[in-house]
């Protein structure tokens, strides 16, 4: 199951376990049980620490793997085999199933060791969501804190009656005690404010008793990591306000054309990014959305109301929002949104398989989708508004190839369709013609392009028609001492790398309008 290099790199991790762990496997003779018993052995061979132990199938999914601490008697489970994204999940399970200290604050950690009652949570992902394990983790990680907890991860593509049966059309979607809890992506932080009543209050007066800062991010997505890492580095009181740290970088599966990077993946620049801003000791304030931006005549600060209730002061503020998936809006689309109207082909494509999809749009990101999906599903069909397509040649010449890829221009979809549980099709219509027609489908991707995230901040900053902050050379909006950057922009050209050049400059004008103060 593992390479060479796999083994010396876990075996390496393994050696900080510092109490007992066991492993249990439940397999039968399928394929996968025979790939997880060869997971579970070679992993019991690579530490003295961990044990293999047979226990009964009874009342477990088959395959599935129990990692317990010895020390604390927490249990963690995988249903299916934790591969791929999962992997990392897994290897810290394991770690923190053997007393391996958790990069978790000590509020964080007594707040879980502290719930009351008992908590079972189920989590489906896919293997190649690249949202799911960090869903995953948090829920393993308060598992491993608090016995009362107990999680299983559940891969969906093995486990198709059950998501079936609970109509689960979008990864990763949690179960808590048997009823819905959250779908899509969900911070630890996020997760302790539903399960413990006083969380969400606790944190708003956190937030509202820090002092004014020098320099505030609104945004933790590139734009708005490098424009944290340039203020810090002058020596001033940074912090960083987001939603998500990483912002939509996080979604993102495949980076090739970062300079000096030949290939890497969304969450793996993220992380670098996390770890680089940290170093310069960042206050970052995750799980927080900014609801108004406004100046104060009265103190000269800008004040940040957030969505929490709380209120954040800072002589100079960047804003670095990002943007979000644009969608059709038509009729339909709400309604079946998580029930077969998905936006990212890489974590819900694995629910689809054998089932035919529509992927709309034929830019890069759509000509793509139809690609991987492709491989995948039963047949997908493309729908792009434009009379021809907008991707790269080398992708279109790909997609052409693919004998279940039919790819429709001048169609304009005008509505999704379902039996109100799940979507069944779509209709469009043909604009040379005026002809209406209807796809059966199980599943739509909408892949049309990006919206800037700038709502909170109309009438009080200056925008264009589409809704981008308009900026000067050096970053700065309509109000003084309020600057932008990245995506959120009206920068005509939306990359990473141009996004990190925003935000440096950004920095660097706000920081020259606080020494002119």
């Amino acid at each position: 199951m593992l390479d060479a290099t796999l083994t010396g790199q876990l075996k390496s991790y393994l050696e900080n376990l510092k109490t007992p762990v066991e492993l249990v496997a439940f397999t039968d003779n399928s394929p996968k049980s025979n790939e997880l018993n060869t997971l579970v052995n070679e992993i019991g061979q690579l530490s003295p620490l961990i044990t293999i132990i047979d226990r009964d199938n009874a009342d477990e999914r088959v395959p599935s793997m129990l990692v317990r601490s010895v020390a604390t008697g927490s249990e963690i489970r995988f249903a299916g085999l934790p591969m791929g994204h999962e992997f990392t999940s897994l290897v810290m399970a394991l770690l923190h199933s053997g007393s391996h200290p958790l990069k978790l604050s000590t509020e964080i950690i007594e707040q879980i060791r502290n719930l009351g009652g008992e908590y079972q949570f189920e989590s489906y992902i896919s293997l190649s969501c690249q949202n799911c394990p960090d869903v995953v983790q948090a829920l393993n990680m308060m598992a491993a804190i608090n016995p009362q907890i107990k999680h299983v991860m559940i891969d969906g593509s093995l486990f198709q009656t059950e998501v079936f049966d609970r109509d689960i059309m979008a990864v990763p979607t949690v179960y808590l005690n048997g009823q819905s809890f959250s779908q899509g992506r969900i911070s630890l932080t996020e997760i302790l404010n539903k399960v413990d009543s006083g969380a969400g209050e606790r944190q708003q007066q956190t937030l509202a008793n820090k002092k004014p800062f020098d320099f505030l991010v609104v945004g933790g997505g590139p734009a708005g990591a490098a424009a944290a890492i340039y203020a810090a580095r002058k020596g001033i009181n940074t912090g960083i306000v987001a939603d998500r740290f990483g912002g939509q970088v996080s979604d993102t599966m495949a980076i090739e054309n970062f300079i000096s990077v030949q290939a890497t993946t969304g969450p793996k620049l993220v992380a670098s990014l996390e770890e680089h801003v940290r170093e310069y000791h960042v206050d970052i304030m995750n799980n927080n959305k900014a609801r108004r931006v406004s100046k104060n005549p009265q103190t000269g600060l800008i004040e940040i109301e957030l969505e929490n209730g709380a209120t954040l002061h800072s002589k100079a503020v960047v804003l670095a929002t990002g943007a979000r998936w644009r969608e059709m809006n038509v009729p339909g689309e709400n309604q079946y949104r998580g029930k077969g109207v998905a936006y990212c082909p890489h974590c819900d494509g694995p629910l689809f398989k054998g089932k035919p999809v529509a992927v709309i749009g034929g830019g890069n990101s759509g000509i793509e989708a139809a690609i991987d999906l492709a491989g995948i599903v039963e047949h997908v069909t493309v729908l792009e508004f434009a009379d021809t397509l907008r991707a790269d040649d080398v992708l279109v010449r790909k997609a052409n190839s693919l004998v279940n890829v039919t790819i429709i221009t001048n169609a304009q979809t005008t509505e999704v369709i379902g039996d109100d549980k799940r979507v069944t099709g779509l209709t469009y219509t043909d604009r040379v013609s005026g002809e209406t027609h209807q796809v059966n489908l199980a599943g739509i991707f909408v892949q049309i392009g990006l919206m800037p995230n700038s709502e909170f901040l109309q009438g009080d900053i200056e925008l264009t028609n589409r809704g981008e902050v308009i900026t000067g050379k050096r970053g700065e909006t309509s109000i003084e001492g309020i600057f932008a950057a990245g995506d959120v922009t009206d920068s005509p050209y939306k990359q990473i790398i141009i996004a990190m050049g925003s935000g440096a400059n950004a920095a660097l004008g706000a920081f020259d309008y606080l020494i002119r103060q």
